[in-house]
C-alpha cells in the first residue's frame, strides 16, 4: 500500500550521500509489486532487474537484437539456426545458443543450459503465472548439447526466431524447490519475494542486497560478474510515486538522477530544464511507449463500438498534447509507434468531432433528454470510471482534461487514482476496473501485440492471470492477422500485414489510443554513460559504462 509520507520526511529518512562518487542514487515513480523477472509485466520491475539480471538476448540502444547471455546471435545465415519440418508438414525452426562461458549466478554457480530447461519448464506451465507465456507454449522441446550449449525446437518460423528476450532465466539450483508439487503456488512462493536479497537470484553486474517495500532498492556489485567492472559500489533505486516530490527530491539532493522510463511526465521536465537546464543535462527522446485507455468490454456499455468511437471523438487530443507537452507527443490514431517501420501513416483517424461523437451516442440509445448528462430509455445515467496511476501530475492532468471534454458531450466519468503496485499487480493483471484504466504499454521494435490483443492473453482466474489483454478483446479476425505477421517473412507483405492490423484497431478500438510519449532523462552534469533506448529494454542493460566525471 502507498506509505502516505510528505516529500520533506521522506528525503529526511532516506537521503543517501549524493555526493559520493562511487555511489549513485536514482529516483523513479513506481515500485515493483514483485521481483520474480517472469511473472508480470511492471516497468519498475524490469528497471531495476535490469541492474541485476542479464536476458539471453536484448535490444540494444541502436534497436538492434544482441545477445547478452549468449555468446553468438543466432541466424539461418551462420548456421545455428535451422528451418525444420514438423508432422503437419509447416516449418518450424530449430535454434541453437551457447551460454557465455563465465555466466554467473551471483552466489559463484554458473548459469547453465539446464537453468534454461527449469525456466520453459516454468513458463509453459499453465497456472505458474508467468506473463510472456506463449513464447514458452511455442517451444516444444528444449536439446541440451552440454552445460552451456542448448538448442529450442520452436513451432513456427516467425520474422523474429531468434529473439527469445521473454525466456527471463531463473536460477533452477534455487527456485526449482520452490516451484514443484504447487505450480499454482508459485507466484507466492518465489525466492524472488521472499528471500530477495539472495544472491543466487542475480547474473548481472549488480545484486539486490536492500528491500524497503514502497520505498527503495539497493544494488551492489556481483562480485561473480565476468563482464566489465561496474562503476558505482552502491546503486540505489529510490521510488516517490508523486511526480512534485520526485522533482523535490531532486532538488534536495534526495536523488541524484530521474529515470527517463519511469520519471517526471514531459511537461513538468519541460518546465524543470528551463528553471534548471544550468545544474543538469535534460534528455527527452521519443520512445515506443504508448498512452492509452484500456477499456473492459465486459462492460454492457463499453461492448458498443458506438459508444467507444463517440468517447474518442469526444476528445481534442491535439489540443491536449499541444498545450501539455509542447506538441512534443504525437496523438496515437493505432497501436504502433510513428518510430517504428511498420507504422501505417494512412490509417483514418478518428480526431475530434463533437457532433459525430453526439450522433453516435443518440444511435446507441444514449439521448440527452432534458439534462446536461446522457441517458439511456430505462433512465440510467451515462456514467463511467476512469482508473490510473496516482501521483503521476501529467497523468491526473490529463484525465481531469478528459473528464471536461466527455461532460461536455454528455458523459460522466469518476477518477479514481491508485498507487501504480496496486493498478498493476492487481487491478487491471485481474480485470478488476469496470470501465477505463489509463496507463503506457512499452514495446520493443516491431513488437508483434499478441499478448495485448490476441483472444487467448485475456488473463482469467483459470490461467493464474496470465497475459496482458486486460481489454478482454476477442476479435478472430486480429487473431488471424497477429498469427499472420509472425510467420511473414517477406517485409513488404509483413508491413501491409501491419497495415491491415491497425485499420482493424482504429475500427474496433479495445482501447482508446491517446499519443506516443517522450521520455526526458534528468541527469547530474558530471554523470556519464546513460545512453536512452527508447524501447522496453531499458538504460541500465548499460550500467557498465556508466560514471561520474
Amino acid at each position: 500500500m502507498r506509505r502516505l509520507l510528505c516529500a520533506s520526511l521522506l528525503t529526511t529518512l532516506l537521503a543517501l550521500p549524493a555526493q559520493a562518487k562511487d555511489e549513485l542514487v536514482i529516483g523513479i515513480t513506481q515500485f515493483p509489486s514483485n521481483f520474480n523477472p517472469a511473472i508480470e509485466s511492471m516497468l519498475a520491475k524490469s528497471y531495476i532487474l535490469a541492474f541485476a539480471q542479464r536476458p539471453i538476448t536484448a535490444y540494444d540502444a541502436s534497436w538492434q537484437l544482441v545477445c547478452m547471455l549468449c555468446e553468438t546471435l543466432p541466424t539461418i545465415e551462420n548456421g545455428m539456426a535451422k528451418v525444420e519440418t514438423l508432422p503437419d508438414g509447416k516449418n518450424g525452426v530449430a535454434v541453437t545458443y551457447v551460454l557465455k562461458a563465465d555466466a554467473r549466478w551471483g552466489d559463484g554457480k554458473p548459469v547453465t543450459a539446464e537453468d534454461v530447461a527449469f525456466s520453459w519448464e516454468v513458463g509453459r506451465h499453465p497456472q505458474s503465472g508467468v506473463a510472456g507465456g506463449e513464447l514458452f507454449r511455442r517451444i516444444s522441446r528444449i536439446d541440451i548439447k552440454d552445460g552451456r550449449t542448448f538448442t529450442l525446437h520452436i513451432d513456427r518460423l516467425t520474422f523474429d526466431y531468434n529473439a527469445i528476450n521473454d525466456l527471463r532465466v531463473l536460477p533452477a539450483h534455487i527456485e526449482r524447490s520452490r516451484f514443484l508439487g504447487a505450480p499454482a503456488e508459485y507466484r507466492n512462493r518465489t525466492a524472488y519475494d521472499q528471500d530477495t536479497t539472495n544472491a543466487g537470484l542475480y547474473n548481472g553486474p549488480y545484486r539486490i542486497t536492500q528491500v524497503v517495500q514502497g520505498s527503495h532498492v539497493v544494488l551492489e556489485p556481483n562480485t561473480h560478474w565476468a563482464g566489465k567492472k561496474p562503476f558505482f559500489r552502491r546503486i540505489v533505486v529510490k521510488a516517490v510515486e508523486n511526480t512534485a516530490s520526485l522533482e523535490a527530491n531532486l532538488l534536495s539532493g534526495g536523488v541524484d538522477m530521474i529515470a527517463g522510463e519511469l520519471g517526471l511526465p514531459l511537461d513538468q521536465s519541460i518546465a524543470f530544464e528551463k528553471r534548471n537546464g544550468s545544474r543538469y543535462s535534460v534528455i527527452t527522446r521519443p520512445s515506443l511507449a504508448f498512452e492509452h485507455i484500456d477499456l473492459n468490454l465486459d462492460s454492457p456499455v463499453l461492448k458498443d463500438g458506438r459508444v467507444r468511437r463517440a468517447l474518442l471523438h469526444a476528445l481534442d487530443r491535439d489540443a491536449m498534447t499541444r498545450q501539455l507537452f509542447d506538441g512534443r507527443q504525437e496523438v496515437a490514431h493505432s497501436v504502433v509507434p510513428p518510430l517504428d517501420w511498420v507504422h501505417a501513416f494512412d490509417v483514418s483517424a478518428a480526431g475530434f468531432d463533437p457532433a459525430k461523437a453526439a450522433s453516435l451516442l443518440d444511435e446507441a440509445g444514449w439521448t440527452l433528454g432534458g439534462g446536461s448528462l446522457r441517458a439511456n430509455a430505462k433512465g440510467e445515467k451515462l456514467s463511467l470510471e476512469l482508473v490510473t496511476t496516482a501521483g503521476n501530475r501529467s497523468r491526473e492532468l490529463v484525465a481531469q482534461v478528459m473528464q471536461s471534454q466527455w461532460r461536455k458531450a454528455g458523459i460522466d466519468v469518476r477518477i479514481r487514482t491508485e498507487p501504480p503496485r496496486i493498478l498493476f499487480g492487481e487491478t487491471t493483471t485481474k480485470r478488476k476496473f469496470p470501465h477505463m484504466a489509463m496507463f503506457a504499454w512499452y514495446s520493443a521494435p516491431e513488437n508483434v501485440p499478441r499478448s495485448t490483443l490476441h483472444s487467448s492473453m485475456i488473463p482469467r482466474a483459470d490461467n493464474s492471470w496470465a497475459g496482458q489483454n486486460y481489454s478482454g478483446y476477442a476479435s478472430p479476425a486480429m487473431d488471424r492477422l497477429i498469427d499472420a505477421i509472425e510467420v511473414e517473412l517477406d517485409k513488404p507483405k509483413r508491413k501491409a500485414l501491419w497495415r491491415e492490423l491497425q485499420a482493424l484497431y482504429a475500427a474496433d478500438l479495445p482501447a482508446l489510443p491517446l499519443y506516443f510519449k517522450a521520455d526526458s532523462y534528468i541527469l547530474p552534469k558530471g554523470l556519464t554513460g546513460v545512453e536512452p533506448t527508447g524501447h522496453q529494454d531499458p538504460s541500465p542493460y548499460g550500467v557498465e559504462n556508466w560514471r561520474w566525471e
